[in-house]
């Protein structure tokens, strides 16, 4: 509904850096967790997206040698990015 709260989190791992994305909307129903970051898979009506996002998200971070996950339950989401520090 266009409200709530989205906090940024950035923390140090060693030799990696951790971005939390966190929102406080009504979460992502378990039973599609495992497909969002699939080409092509949207939650949106015909028109209004492509289902690409995550995707070229997912593989611009996976080409840095890094990772992004989802955790998700009601009232809490976190995207989770977490990248190496310095080059391999």
């Amino acid at each position: 509904k266009y409200q709530g709260k989205l906090e940024v989190h950035l923390s140090q791992m060693e030799d990696k850096v951790r971005v939390q994305i966190v929102d406080n909307g009504p979460g992502i129903p378990a039973g599609i967790q495992s497909k969002i970051f699939e080409p092509f898979f949207t939650t949106k009506r015909q028109g209004e997206g492509t289902g690409l996002g995550l995707d070229i998200c997912k593989r611009i971070i996976e080409k840095h040698n890094g990772m992004i996950t989802l955790a998700s339950e009601p009232g809490r989401t976190v995207f989770s990015v977490v990248l190496p520090t310095a080059p391999e």
